[in-house]
């Protein structure tokens, strides 16, 4: 086991629409990453009706139900023209947007949210809804970030932080396969600044790289064996800024994937310290694995 959700086969890509510019590039990524796969798209409205909101009548509620039918058409007909050959099936759903789009993605499938929504967040922000559909993952979740039109970077990028991210590099591979670009694993350890020996012995020593070689070797022959048609890469750096390392890469790859970990202190088994920067800040979409088993309690 290497500590990665399984996945026993392409589930269907589901991706939530509300209307915001952030959503709609979203669910144009999600149905290009179906056509890809071959899988069905699934759009999912959350009307949220069935929250109790104080003097919502029947007939807002029954409006503000066919404006989500309407949207749900209005964005299937806009994928259909793009993507002729790609099932798409459209949820209303009454339950609030986390909810919807896990029951949507049920064990198999892929969730993809946009970096945010229609409330007041900066541009810089993950939204609400994907911060909690983010954090409580249990299957795949990408963040849709970058330009609406991105330029192709002709690379997936891994970041590998030890050697049980073999799941995480191996659902990057797959996704570099399916867009037959290379894949770049990336592994980056932390050179603070150090205070006397002690501190430099706890950190490895900033001239030490044998373990992190270790660590990349490790996953990337793996790797290799898995995927011999594949270009992969192997990088490793040392920095004063793990996740501001990654946010640099991220300029250069077309989908950034990581693992998720548990921290204690952050928002939940997914997202962590780095994690929670990425979603924030990349420059690409960042696909999340889900992380369980050993390992789990790290800072990622």
């Amino acid at each position: 086991m290497d500590g990665t959700t399984a996945r026993s086969g392409p589930g269907r890509v589901v991706v939530g629409i509300d209307g915001s510019p952030s959503a709609h590039t979203a669910v144009m990524w999600a149905a290009t990453e179906a056509a890809l796969r071959g899988s069905t798209l699934c759009l999912v409205h959350a009307a949220d009706t069935d929250a109790p909101v104080p003097f919502l009548s029947e007939a807002e509620i029954v409006r503000s139900r066919r404006a989500g039918r309407e949207l749900l058409e209005r964005t299937t007909e806009v994928i259909t023209a793009r993507h002729p050959e790609l099932a798409v099936v459209q949820e209303l759903a009454d339950g609030p947007a986390p909810d919807s789009l896990r029951r949507a993605a049920a064990m198999t499938g892929t969730i993809v949210v946009g970096h945010r929504g229609l409330g007041g967040f900066s541009s810089l922000l993950l939204g609400s809804v994907g911060l909690e559909v983010a954090a409580a993952a249990v299957t795949p979740v990408v963040v849709v970030r970058g330009a609406a039109e991105p330029v192709e970077a002709g690379a997936v990028l891994a970041a590998v932080r030890d050697e049980a991210d073999v799941g995480c590099a191996r659902a990057a591979a797959r996704e570099a396969l399916l867009r037959k670009v290379s894949l770049r694993l990336l592994h980056i350890w932390n050179v603070g600044p150090a205070i006397g020996p002690r501190a430099a012995s706890r950190d490895g020593g900033d001239g030490d790289a044998r373990p992190h070689v270790r660590v990349l070797s490790s996953v990337s022959d793996r790797i290799r064996e898995e995927f011999p048609n594949l270009t992969v890469q192997a990088e490793g750096q040392k920095g004063h800024s793990v996740p501001g390392a990654l946010v640099d890469a991220s300029h250069h790859a077309d989908l950034l994937v990581i693992g998720g970990r548990r921290s204690p202190g952050y928002l939940g088994p997914t997202l962590g310290r780095i994690t929670l920067t990425l979603v924030q800040h990349a420059h690409c979409p960042v696909e999340l694995i889900p992380r369980q088993g050993p390992g789990h309690g790290s800072t990622s």
